[in-house]
């Protein structure tokens, strides 16, 4: 008696090994390290009668993954000739054919594979899972030409963590998950997307788009990879936003906050301007209950907005060094003290000035001051001035406050501040670092504002501004009209570079093209807050960043801890500085500059000189930015890329690799994971994030700062054998080497939330 096979669609048909022999060979098809007889004997299929298709494929995919790394040891670890990290590829092909049967299944065709393009974009507008652009905008001819253009053998391109991130995560599915989309439709798609504005060059356009997505070439924002293409395009991955010292503005920001979450963004807050605790309100004394219960605002409201359903909303609130809630503000994530002045899902940025660090490195006293009292008696607000080699500004201003008798000042050793930095960081790898006058210098729009606070991954630096209440107006008709005078509100529009396959011969043109991707994100954006519509025409800004990092630097044979990393660093980074600043500069020539352009450090040519840009085609460049202008106001930024880097198989953003190889438990599942490219000859290149010196990783992002406008999402690792004086020395360094954030102290023992929403 034949044993019976239950198939997707619900039939019955006589088991066929031989299906499943084929099957196996195809997924091993060129892996020549892969034997597919192997997988066959490994995954002891036990066919019974009744048995699912997708009960045979989960047992493969499961047996290939295991294959990774062997569970057997030989003297307490896996010899590096038994790990075989092509089985991850075999996984995903076995992966991907179920996702072509589901699809193929939900869409009613036959054949193998991806189904005809342009019927699913009509199915997805009438389902209401894409915009209606896509049948308004685009004829159906231009839909066939982009559908026939899909490549499918790039899905062979995935493994199998990136294909399965993609896919449970990014593809459009039905109500009941069911699977509509396919990879390299979702890349057409988003394409298509951000290739609209370009009008009758858009199929051209998006082409190349779809191109450099689908290659794994580059990495876009995980807010574009899931809303591009949708009914609702909010494709920006963070916000920053400033509080004014008012209920109002208080509360405004939090609407703001719960409006970016529930669109898939996160929020930097900047606090600096609340009053501290004990402060006088309304004339009352000892009134204020400081910043400590609106951060616990924000805090609720990240909990309860989550971001699409994916991930709870993510937050990270700013406050200077010399507020006077510092204490308590600095270990809002930790275990000890009173619970009800906790805030364990905000994520604390202290903003340090260089007056501080001097202070601290010659050991001296640093004054807390409240905001509200400075404001009062002197008559201007400290936190609006930073010092530059030219002008001290802020030091004046805090001087003359430390004089100030009238002022109740609390007078403490910088250290003893910075003891508490370290000892919050070691615990819950918090608080970021903002050193706000090195920000602020390189500011290239210094001239229109002036930047207060970073996003949650703290690789943005951008103007920020304060939404202010004018009045609220009764209209005759029983309407409330409320009118604001609104402040800048950063949108953070990013994408990333993916070292780890990049062409050198063709960065320029790559990344001409990704400058337009994320400049036409901004013309099409559908943005959560109207604010942030403003701040995005004014400054069109943009974070063009890079993933597989530590990727590159393996494929061309450098260690980390050398001086030749360093200098490739520095090589690297201007050229793509070059090519970034061209091409916006081109893009202003074709379709006009920025409205703050005029008067900016780029039109000036300050931008060009302050990083010694003084070479003949540097000098060109910025007398032809000064002539065309820049279509973006901002340009660089290096985000972390944790998920989209996983994607697109290399490692993330700018970070060293955690580990060579280790096995991820997520959810009841075991994936094991290693180094992209990892064989015997890269094996020695990678070095482990914990086991690298901190001050080599210190002098390159000090060499690739020099290049990028805004900022990069830096992490320091450290381990629990450290003394609390190296710690202390690797804050001094970064601060003295320029380097303007820093994210997250990734203690070894310790677990860290990565965002997502900065992912790009």
């Amino acid at each position: 008696m034949d044993i019976m096979i239950r198939k997707r669609d619900g039939h019955f048909e006589p088991l066929s090994v031989e299906k499943t022999k084929r099957m196996i060979a195809f997924a091993c098809l060129g892996l020549d390290s892969c034997d597919p007889m192997e997988l066959e004997m490994d995954s002891k299929l036990q066919f019974v009668d009744g048995m699912t298709t997708k009960q045979i494929q989960q047992t493969l995919i499961r047996t290939a993954i295991e294959k990774v790394i062997p569970s057997r040891h030989e003297g307490g670890g896996v010899p590096l000739q038994e790990m075989n990290p092509d089985w991850q590829f075999v996984a995903a092909r076995l992966f991907l054919f179920d996702l072509y049967k589901e699809a193929a299944i939900q869409r009613r065709y036959k054949a193998f594979g991806y189904g005809n393009f342009s019927n699913l974009i009509h199915m997805l507008v009438d389902k209401k899972k894409y915009a209606d652009f896509f049948v308004t905008d685009y004829t159906e001819d231009e839909l066939q030409e982009l559908g026939d253009y899909i490549k499918p053998k790039r899905d062979y391109l995935f493994n199998y963590e990136g294909l399965k991130l993609l896919a449970d995560r990014y593809l459009v599915r039905g109500f009941n998950k069911e699977v509509y989309e396919l990879p390299q439709e979702r890349f057409m798609a988003i394409a298509m997307h951000l290739a609209l504005v370009e009008g009758k060059n858009k199929v051209a356009y998006a082409k190349k788009f779809y191109d450099l997505m689908s290659e794994l070439k580059m990495t876009t924002a995980t807010p574009t990879l899931a809303n591009a293409g949708t009914p609702f395009h909010q494709l920006s991955s963070c916000f920053v936003a400033g509080v004014d010292d008012n209920l109002w503005s208080i509360y405004d920001v939090n609407s703001k906050f719960s409006r970016v979450s529930k669109h898939g963004g996160a929020l930097g807050i900047y606090l600096g301007k609340v009053r501290a605790l004990n402060s006088d309100i309304r004339g009352f004394k000892n009134s204020s209950g400081g910043v400590i219960p609106w951060v616990r605002l924000y805090n609720d409201t990240a909990v309860a907005v989550d971001q699409l359903g994916r991930r709870k909303g993510g937050a990270t609130v700013t406050l200077d060094i010399w507020h006077k809630d510092f204490y308590e503000f600095v270990e809002l994530r930790t275990n000890n003290g009173d619970d009800r002045r906790k805030a364990h899902d905000i994520f604390p940025s202290i903003s340090v000035p260089n007056l501080f660090m001097e202070r601290l490195i010659k050991r001296e006293n640093f004054t807390l001051f409240d905001p509200h009292e400075v404001n009062t008696v002197m008559g201007f607000a400290l936190e609006d001035f930073y010092d530059t080699e030219e002008d001290k500004a802020f030091t004046e201003h805090y001087l003359a406050c430390e004089k100030d008798s009238r002022l109740h000042g609390i007078s403490v050793p910088a250290l003893e501040m910075m003891k508490k930095i370290m000892k919050s960081a070691v615990e819950t790898g918090t608080p970021f670092i903002f050193f706000r006058d090195t920000v602020n210098e390189a500011n290239p729009n210094k001239h229109a504002g002036m930047i207060y606070a970073s996003n949650l991954c703290h690789e943005i630096a951008q103007n920020v501004g304060f939404t202010n209440l004018k009045k609220e107006i009764l209209e005759d008709d029983g309407t409330i009209t409320t009118v604001t005078a609104p402040g800048d509100m950063v949108t953070c529009n990013l994408n990333s570079i993916n070292l780890g396959k990049i062409d050198e011969d063709f960065l320029e043109e790559q990344i001409a093209l990704q400058v337009r991707m994320l400049d036409n994100v901004i013309t099409i954006n559908q943005t959560p807050v109207p604010e942030s519509r403003l701040t995005c025409d004014k400054y069109r800004a943009i974070g063009l960043g890079t993933s597989g990092y530590h990727h590159y630097l393996v494929k061309h044979g450098l260690r980390w801890e050398s001086k030749e990393h360093i200098a490739a660093a520095d090589a690297l980074f201007e050229k793509i500085a070059y090519y970034a600043i061209k091409a916006s500069m081109e893009l202003s020539k074709e379709k006009g500059a920025y409205p703050a352009f005029k008067g900016s450090e780029w039109d000036t040519g300050k931008y060009f000189t302050r990083r010694g840009y003084t070479s003949e085609k540097w000098q060109r460049l910025a007398a032809d930015v000064h002539k065309y202008g820049m279509r973006n106001g901002y340009l660089l930024a290096v985000a972390p890329t944790g998920s989209t880097s996983n994607i697109a198989n290399t490692t993330a953003g700018i970070d060293p690799i955690f580990k060579k190889f280790f096995i991820e438990e997520k959810q009841g599942s075991f994936t094991p994971k290693t180094a992209p490219d990892l064989n015997p000859k890269t094996f020695w290149l990678y070095k482990e994030a914990h086991t690298i010196d901190q001050q080599w990783s210190i002098r390159a992002n000090a060499a690739r700062q020099r290049h990028i406008d805004q900022a990069q999402s830096f992490n320091l690792y450290i381990t629990p054998r450290m003394k609390a004086s190296e710690i202390l020395n690797l804050y001094i360094e970064a601060y003295k080497q320029g380097i303007k954030t820093i994210y997250y102290v990734r203690n070894q023992s310790l677990e860290m939330d990565e965002c997502t929403s900065c992912s790009s």
